[in-house]
């Protein structure tokens, strides 16, 4: 298996762990990001490299970077999508999240062996 290979099926894995976060089945993906279902079912199984354009039509349909797509890297992009869906919550609801967020970094943060 080539480097080529293992890149493009990581983009497809993370292109499906995505998907199903958001709850889309494949046709859903395929509508949003238009593009074909079987497109959609390529690129998860890493079978055929996407042009630029549809890179960038499935990251905003999937509500990422085409970075996070390509490396798995989070970039600014991807926080500032994140910071347009807290702007949307309420106050309590934003204090909750934070929490959340606190949680995990307490759970998960430097010097702490869970991944």
């Amino acid at each position: 298996m080539t480097d080529t290979d293992l890149c493009l099926q990581a983009i497809g894995q993370r292109i499906m762990e995505r998907r199903k976060k958001l709850g889309l089945t494949q046709e859903a993906l395929a509508e949003k990001a238009d593009v074909t279902a079987q497109f959609v079912s390529y690129a998860e199984a890493g079978k055929r490299a996407m042009r630029p354009e549809n890179l960038l039509k499935m990251a905003c349909a999937l509500e990422v970077s085409a970075d996070y797509l390509l490396t798995g890297d989070i970039i600014d992009k991807d926080l500032l999508i994140l910071s347009n869906k807290l702007q949307k919550l309420t106050p309590s609801q934003l204090r909750i999240v934070e929490s959340i967020i606190d949680a995990c970094c307490a759970l998960y943060g430097p010097g702490n062996q869970q991944t």
